[in-house]
């Protein structure tokens, strides 16, 4: 159950780039779409979490010369982070042999780590794409599937868990993956517990404006060392900050980013929410819901689309401003959970004041219809697919 868009994504970048990373988080299935991958350009595969592969690459121009004529496989690069340098040398020295593309593909589980690492030594050499867990492009428009995606959340083996129990035990382990094995592996020494009521907290938190300040007082630490760790948890793409749109409008702006967990699943397991039922009546159930439009339109966008929210201190606001590359076009998107789309006045204000091209309110029903003028009420899927065709025109 692989994007097929991200397999011809990353397809593509390997015609044009002698370097490729995947991005994503962990369990994400990478590895998998990159081993489907191989298997049609007799890649070797090496599994840098695995010590033996890892210590063929002690001289890593040595052994991977031995292969200059096969698409390599590097799986968890950040076990490696040192390897990028070698990476180089070998593609400029393949470049004048003329081979220029299919080289190497790199798996990691961190953003920002792993762009800064190859960043400063494949300039020029590498391309990117980022896979995300499951969006509703990928499991149907069907009312029970989107339910369940959105409960469960994208991670494969949670969606595809044979039961609800069955995934809220996976999900909780994976939560426990992060903070015991994968959080050690990329930042300072950060004790688990700390770490996980700091991404409760953010989960009760979901959808509001990040104030380090607040979170510092509940975990008896201070407001820079609580900056740094949700930092990490950016880095580890696990939590979104979601910028407030800037703008020359004269109005006084909040200017705080707001913050989600970005898997739904994760979201309602680190609540202890393990059905739809614990849900729905939960306090969260409204954040979750905008949450969960959010990440699924953005894991569809058109590359370089810049994504805010807009309020002012006067109460107009708006869930999601999309600005297209070259900010040729922008949307404004409202988040509404329910079968009624009407929305607020405060969004009304606020789109008056930013004159978007165009004005949605994503809601629960599924049937497309105009709201007033410029606004339609619209599906998540439905505006999930504008966003895919947008993509491809």
């Amino acid at each position: 159950m692989i994007a097929r868009r991200i397999k011809q994504q990353v397809i593509e970048a390997l015609d044009r780039q002698a370097a490729v990373a995947l991005i994503g988080p962990r369990q994400v299935g990478k590895t998998t779409l990159a081993q489907e991958i191989g298997k049609k350009n007799d890649a070797l595969y090496l599994d840098l979490e695995d010590i033996d592969d890892r210590e063929k690459l002690l001289d890593a121009k040595l052994f991977l010369e031995q292969f200059e004529d096969r698409l390599v496989i590097l799986d968890e690069i950040h076990r490696v982070p040192e390897l990028f340098q070698s990476l180089r040398g070998i593609i400029d020295r393949g470049r004048q042999k003329g081979r220029r593309t299919k080289r190497f593909l790199i798996l990691g589980s961190a953003s920002i780590d792993l762009l800064r690492q190859s960043g400063e030594s494949l300039a020029g050499r590498i391309g990117y794409v980022d896979m995300q867990p499951f969006d509703v492009t990928e499991i149907g428009a069907e009312e029970g599937a989107l339910n369940k995606l959105w409960i469960q959340g994208g991670f494969p083996d949670n969606f595809l868990a044979k039961d609800e129990k069955s995934s809220f035990a996976l999900r909780r382990d994976l939560i426990r993956t992060y903070l015991e094995r994968d959080v050690p592996q990329f930042g300072p020494r950060i004790p688990a517990e700390t770490l996980e009521r700091l991404w409760t907290m953010l989960a009760h938190c979901q959808g509001t404006m990040l104030n380090a300040s607040r979170l510092a007082a509940g975990l008896s630490l201070s407001a820079p060392t609580v900056t740094k760790y949700v930092d990490l948890l950016v880095d580890l793409l696990l939590v979104r900050r979601l910028r407030p749109l800037h703008t020359n409008i004269g109005k006084r702006l909040v200017k705080a980013p707001k913050v989600y967990v970005r898997d739904s699943g994760l979201l309602h397991a680190l609540l202890g929410i393990a059905d739809y039922n614990g849900l729905a009546g939960h306090p969260v159930v409204g954040a979750s819901w905008e949450g969960f439009v959010i990440e699924n339109l953005l894991s569809v966008v058109p590359p370089r689309t810049l994504a805010s929210y807009y309020r002012t201190s006067a109460g107009a606001e708006i869930d999601l401003v999309l600005e297209f590359p070259g900010l040729t076009e922008k949307w404004a998107i409202e988040i509404k959970r329910g079968l009624s789309a009407k929305p607020k006045k405060g969004f009304y204000n606020a789109v008056k004041d930013i004159q978007p091209d165009k004005s949605f309110v994503v809601y629960a029903g599924k049937e497309r219809y105009r709201i007033s003028e410029g606004v339609e009420a619209i599906s998540v899927s439905e505006i999930t697919r504008m966003l895919l065709e947008r993509e491809h025109s």
